[in-house]
């Protein structure tokens, strides 16, 4: 089961521009026919072929009988299978297999599959692809056609209906039009029982499920299946950690010891980019005009509550397990401890957990709390003084200039999973070394290149974010009592809230 462009769309000659008619250029193939020989008489069975179908004749064909010989023609020059075309009459699509058994095609033929999304998509692409909507689906989507969610839960019900009678009529596999967009997708194999949740979980912690690509673009976070271990300091940030580090060898190669290592690749312009293309214009919007610290603190309160859609560190919403800490998270930055990357304390959850789970089943995974944050020397110097009464906590911190002092001395894995009969696997860690000498400079460019830019010369904002990169610190935290620790207890004794109700956080435990 896959998941492509529909076959109108995609293929031998592409679209033409628009409005005009397609022409084929001088020596080159007019026909997929003619493509599919030329493979075959060059290259033999070397490839396997699929050749595209259309049970309601494709919009250029003067009859369906022709249209039928024209597909017998890129079978017999060697297809190996047939993709149809998008349909919504499953009658019809058995009466073309029937039909092309008759005709004397024998290759397998796999259903085209489009989930109806939009009421206004369904239109246009069944408009372009000559493909015949049921009277019946239009009648149900009349009353909801502008309410695109509603639309596209009745897509899933459609689908796995059609699907369905698909399988009964004794098709052995389907092929799904995603269009990049698999949630319907996905809701319909569930469904179709030809998918199971457990198969959907992470398969490693930095996986984004919530990530937003653009159309065709993969996933930073599945581009390296092979990579089982990152550091932490990337983990809001994917996209710039794949950049950097594509040059890496595997783990434990030496990746960890030498942070100058060229396979760090050196710190560009593309690194310091908004990668998830937000304009400057709305990022400015977003941020608005701050001429206090505090106008700055209340900006990262409004990602915490959702007002602000990203920040220059964090690439996408809030994650559903910093969700969880909420409060906390709102407290420390009203005060002015500004967090970049954050997670909770997870003693044996199960690996099939909603939000903590990773891996495949069977397994328990397990969390050291752990907060990321820039914050004024005065009160890191507050947090200092109260460390020798938390031991289980251990940090790292560094300003711009590369100032570093802490407790933090080695590699130290902050999440981890067991299975049975497997190795126990620690695929995120905090790395002093790497946070000193690469994250840090990279975390305080971001201030200048995606914030302080944004204002003119000389403004009043320009100049404050300009002294909060210059001034404040990088610190990261963690708490090495994944049992019974409370990351947050210290930053409420710093600022004299010692017992702020909100002070309790949750504890994620079987």
């Amino acid at each position: 089961m896959q998941g492509t462009r529909p076959a109108q769309y995609s293929g031998l000659r592409g679209d033409p521009p628009r409005g005009e008619e397609w022409k084929a250029i001088e020596g080159g193939f007019a026909h997929a026919a003619d493509l599919v020989k030329y493979i075959r008489d060059n290259y033999g069975d070397f490839f396997s072929i699929g050749v595209a179908g259309y049970p309601e004749k494709h919009v250029d064909c003067d009859t369906y009988e022709n249209d039928l010989k024209h597909l017998k023609a890129k079978v017999d020059a060697g297809a190996d299978l047939i993709i149809t075309q998008l349909f919504y009459d499953v009658d019809a699509f058995f009466k073309f297999v029937k039909d092309c058994r008759a005709l004397g095609i024998t290759a397998p033929i796999l259903p085209g599959i489009m989930p109806i999304r939009t009421h206004a998509g369904l239109l246009r692409m069944c408009k372009l692809g000559g493909t015949f909507i049921p009277p019946k689906i239009l009648e149900d989507l009349e009353s909801i056609k502008h309410d695109d969610s509603a639309v596209a839960d009745y897509g899933v019900k459609q689908a796995v209906a059609m699907c369905g009678k698909l399988i009964e009529g004794g098709v052995r596999g389907l092929h799904f039009y995603t269009l990049n967009l698999e949630k319907s997708v996905r809701e319909i194999l569930l469904e179709l029982k030809l998918l199971s949740r457990d198969q959907l979980r992470r398969p490693l912690p930095w996986d984004n499920p919530r990530e937003k690509l653009k159309p065709g673009q993969q996933s930073p976070s599945t581009a390296r299946k092979v990579e089982d271990v990152r550091p932490i300091f990337w983990a809001n940030r994917s996209k710039v950690y794949m950049a950097r580090t594509e040059e890496w060898d595997e783990f434990p190669n030496g990746r960890w010891g030498d942070a100058q290592s060229p396979g760090f690749s050196s710190l560009g312009d593309y690194h310091l980019k908004d990668l998830y293309a937000s304009s400057s214009d709305s990022r400015k919007k977003a941020y608005g005009a701050p001429k206090t610290p505090q106008d700055v603190f209340n900006t990262f309160v409004g990602y915490l509550e959702g007002k602000v859609e990203r920040l220059p560190w964090n690439d996408s919403p809030l994650s559903p397990e910093s969700g969880l800490i909420h409060s906390p998270l709102v407290r420390m930055n009203k005060a002015g401890f500004l967090t970049i990357n954050s997670q909770p304390r997870v003693n044996a959850v199960p690996s099939a957990d909603e939000v903590h789970g990773w891996g495949g089943p069977g397994g328990y995974v397990y969390q050291k709390a752990y907060v990321e944050f820039f914050c004024s020397p005065e009160l890191l110097q507050k947090l200092t003084a109260l460390f020798p009464k938390h031991p289980s906590l251990t940090y790292s911190a560094v300003n711009f200039k590369g100032e570093t002092f802490g407790t933090q001395t080695g590699v130290a894995a902050v999440t981890w999973g067991v299975w049975p009969s497997s190795q126990i696997k620690q695929p995120t860690v905090v790395d002093p070394n790497v946070f000193y000498n690469v994250w840090r400079e990279e975390a305080f460019a971001l201030w200048e290149s995606s914030w302080a830019n944004l204002y003119p010369e000389g403004s009043e904002e320009r100049k404050l974010i300009l002294d909060i990169k210059n001034t404040y610190f990088l610190v990261s935290l963690v708490d090495n009592d994944f049992i019974t620790g409370n990351i947050f207890a210290i930053f409420d004794e710093a600022l004299g809230h010692v017992n702020a109700p909100e002070t309790k956080v949750p504890f994620f435990s079987q």
